[in-house]
């Protein structure tokens, strides 16, 4: 018998070395996030092997896995942690060392694997830990898997057994680095910063890049799990300027940021401007449904109004549906509609063929950004953003609220402004034209500024994204109003960057 979990254990005693401690918050909407040694320690990463290996069997899927590990100092031991769950779950268990998230996804196809276990934090800080899980590729778990495999975990519902096994795949990232590059050239000499905030993509992305025939000018490509100059996150501001400073520096074509598990990617122009992924997503939009007619996109809820109003998607026929933020939902809407792509603001894209697989990878969409520029002749990076439609958007923005709280937080504003709509109230001297609730909400006012309020899936926060078509000053209106309704709410802390 393994011993029921529990939530907490003081560390540097003899029950946090001998007992499991897995925290219930851990298990997130759609992956699952823990503080190491703090809210998960080894023997509780061992029981979430042992309840993947049982869901993966409940699920009826054959229990074949592959596992990888992100740059951190730490996550090698919680992997072959995880490992151990599995293999006695009965899983036989394909190992591909050190990798990028999409690599682990790749393997699954690449390998024909079921299932899929990566052991990473994503972008989240030093001390994090987690696990991105699949059990039907291309697509990862959704809030059904995990809130069973939630229960199977806490309450040690597992169903051990023999016949558990153990692969190491040798030099398995040429095998990836080959997929992406087995393709022409580009046809443009295009001189690229590779920017990786010493995360895990520095190992990948540079010679990816250099073998399309990019000049590729490296920016903390070195891997340091301490994360010395800034956490490897491109919506984070301190990225997108360092990625600035190295464009202007080097005059180059544009500057492409990986975030610390390689599955998304952030864009800074020719001038050094940052382009937040949703404007990045109407650029390429603008060009896949150049050359697929009648293409079908979907978008996040916190990504730009343009999707619905730019006229040359209306005008090339380009349909867009918005969805629910988190790269397991986008990527399964992406693939129930059978969408050329999904782009979420954060930068997470999902290609589906004949671009990609339909899962997240930040080398896909950085190769995607290159093509972009490649059909674009003459015209530079500044020029395909100046060519859209003017609107001003704010980053991501995230006040601290706890996982325990914040839900209870987002249905109080969501009725706010449901009872605010309903007796025909003015926000900010407007009416409310729209409501999108799929997700937190989303309300746009007469003359096209919205503002939005959800949960955070992987952290402690709320997430508040404001855009305005009109003017900067609407924009600051909107943030000025959102922020003001989550003032009446204590729970609600300071944010980890402001307009």
């Amino acid at each position: 018998m393994f011993p029921k979990p529990k939530p907490s254990l003081l560390p540097n005693t003899y029950a946090f070395e001998s007992e499991p401690m897995v925290k219930a918050t851990g298990f997130r909407e759609y992956d699952a996030r823990w503080l190491f040694n703090k809210e998960i320690n080894l023997m509780g990463v061992q029981a979430l092997g042992m309840g993947l290996g049982a869901l993966i069997a409940e699920l009826g899927v054959k229990q074949e896995i592959v596992t990888g590990h992100d740059f951190r100092g730490y996550s090698a031991s919680i992997k072959y942690a995880l490992i151990s769950g599995l293999m006695a779950a009965g899983c036989k268990v394909h190992d591909i060392g050190l990798a990028v998230t999409p690599m682990a996804y790749f393997a699954q196809f690449d390998l024909d694997v079921p299932c899929v276990a990566m052991v990473t934090a994503s972008h989240n800080d030093n001390g994090w830990t987690g696990v991105k899980m699949g059990a039907n590729r291309p697509l990862t778990f959704g809030p059904d898997e995990m809130s069973r495999l939630k229960e199977i975990v806490l309450n040690a519902e597992f169903n051990n057994k023999a016949g558990g096994a153990y692969v190491f795949h040798e030099n398995f990232p040429a095998r990836y680095i080959a997929d992406l590059t087995n393709r022409p050239k580009l046809r443009r000499r295009l001189k690229v910063v590779a920017a990786c905030g010493n995360g895990t993509a520095g190992a990948f992305a540079p010679q990816v890049l250099e073998k399309i025939g990019c000049e590729v000018i490296p920016l903390d490509t070195e891997l340091d799990h301490t994360f010395p100059k800034y956490n490897p996150n491109p919506e984070d501001m301190e990225m997108l300027h360092a990625i600035r400073d190295a464009v202007l520096a080097n005059k180059a074509d544009v500057g492409l940021g990986f975030d610390g598990d390689g599955d998304r990617c952030g864009v800074v122009d020719n001038t050094g401007e940052e382009i937040f992924a949703d404007k990045v997503g109407v650029m390429l939009a603008r060009d896949m449904s150049a050359i697929h007619k009648g293409a079908q996109f979907v978008v996040d809820v916190k990504s730009t109004g343009l999707f619905l109003t730019d006229p040359v998607l209306s005008k090339q026929g380009a349909k867009t549906s918005y969805w629910k933020t988190g790269h397991s939902y986008m990527k399964r809407r992406t693939n129930e509609l059978g969408a050329l792509a999904g782009f979420e603001k954060s930068g997470h894209f999902f290609f589906n063929k004949p671009f990609g697989r339909g899962y997240d990878d930040g080398l896909v969409s950085a190769l995607a950004v290159c093509d972009m520029l490649d059909r674009a002749g003459n015209k530079s990076m500044a020029d395909l953003k100046d060519a859209l439609p003017k609107t001003w958007s704010s980053p991501t923005m995230s006040p601290h609220c706890a996982d325990e709280m914040k839900y209870n937080v987002v249905d109080a504003v969501v009725k706010h402004f449901e009872a605010a709509q309903k007796k025909g109230e003015m926000i900010g001297g407007q009416a409310i034209r729209d409501l999108v609730t799929v997700n937190g909400v989303r309300v746009t006012v007469e003359d096209g500024s919205w503002g939005l309020v959800r949960a955070s899936s992987n952290k402690p926060e709320l997430v508040v994204v404001v855009e305005s078509p009109v003017s900067e000053k609407r924009m600051r209106d909107m943030f000025e109003m959102v922020d003001g309704v989550l003032r009446g709410h204590p729970e609600v802390g300071e944010y980890n960057q402001k307009i």
